[in-house]
């Protein structure tokens, strides 16, 4: 399967900041690729640092204007080697952490999960988030998490993966978030997954079922939103004008919720 991606970010600076970017496909699948930043038009220097799990990121410090933040990749074949598999990797991700508060929704996942373990738990908890969620863009805030989510019964995909990650960790099922380029999705844009270890392996959990899990090309792995952000700003103030995204597949497969699936 070939998968080829594209990013363009368009933003103003108003004071020098130090931008971080999340948008260049993971190591692992090994992409061939292109990163473009500009300042006015000028290209602008940017540094690549080796972030937790694989996740790459894209330091830029800009001073005032218009930066233009352009990526494309085409990766080839579907890997299913995820990064982190490691034990101490498996105790992280079963702790809760800002926006997949575990420890408060414990309760919830014992009454509505007991019992279900493998393939049938990532099924049930997928199934059970995907009906009780109403997917409305723009209904939830950047601050929410899985409480505020299952208590307002709507959100994005961000807000899907938080809950899903939450239950699984209140059942001492290793989970994490997984920020990807999504062939098939509709409306396109950058989507974010849930991961889940089981059978000794991490399996993609995505309960919108809004794009075939197999074509997913991972960007950043983490706790939460937190750590897979597309852009995050720091000492300084940049405006987000404009974000479009593309990923496209030559092939787009067939998805049943309850195979598991693995990502590279």
């Amino acid at each position: 399967m070939q998968r080829d991606v594209t990013s363009h970010l368009s933003l103003t600076v108003r004071s020098a900041a130090t931008l971080v970017l999340e948008v260049a496909v993971a190591r692992s699948h090994a992409p061939d690729e292109a990163l473009a930043v500009t300042l006015d038009g000028a290209p602008v220097p940017v540094r690549e640092l080796d972030g937790p799990l694989g996740t790459r990121l894209h330091v830029v410090d800009a001073g005032p204007g218009a930066l233009v933040v352009d990526y494309r990749a085409t990766v080839h074949g579907t890997g299913a080697v995820a990064p982190g598999d490691g034990e101490a990797d498996r105790l992280w991700s079963t702790r809760p952490s800002r926006y997949c508060e575990s420890d408060a929704l414990g309760p919830t996942a014992r009454a509505e999960f007991a019992g279900l373990a493998g393939v049938d738990l990532l099924a049930a908890v997928s199934s059970w988030v995907g009906t009780r969620l109403a997917y409305v863009p723009g209904s939830s805030q950047p601050t929410d998490g899985a409480v505020r989510t299952l208590l307002a019964r709507q959100g994005v995909c961000r807000d899907y993966a938080h809950l899903v990650v939450a239950l699984l960790r209140a059942l001492d099922v290793p989970a994490r978030v997984v920020a990807v380029y999504a062939p098939g999705l509709a409306p396109m844009d950058f989507h974010a997954v849930a991961e889940a270890w089981v059978d000794g392996a991490w399996r993609v959990v995505d309960a919108t079922t809004l794009a075939p899990r197999p074509s997913l090309v991972r960007v950043a792995t983490g706790r939460d939103a937190s750590d897979t952000a597309f852009l995050s700003v720091h000492r300084g103030v940049a405006v987000l004008d404009a974000v479009s995204v593309t990923a496209v597949a030559d092939v787009l497969p067939d998805d049943d919720v309850r195979t598991l699936v693995s990502i590279a």
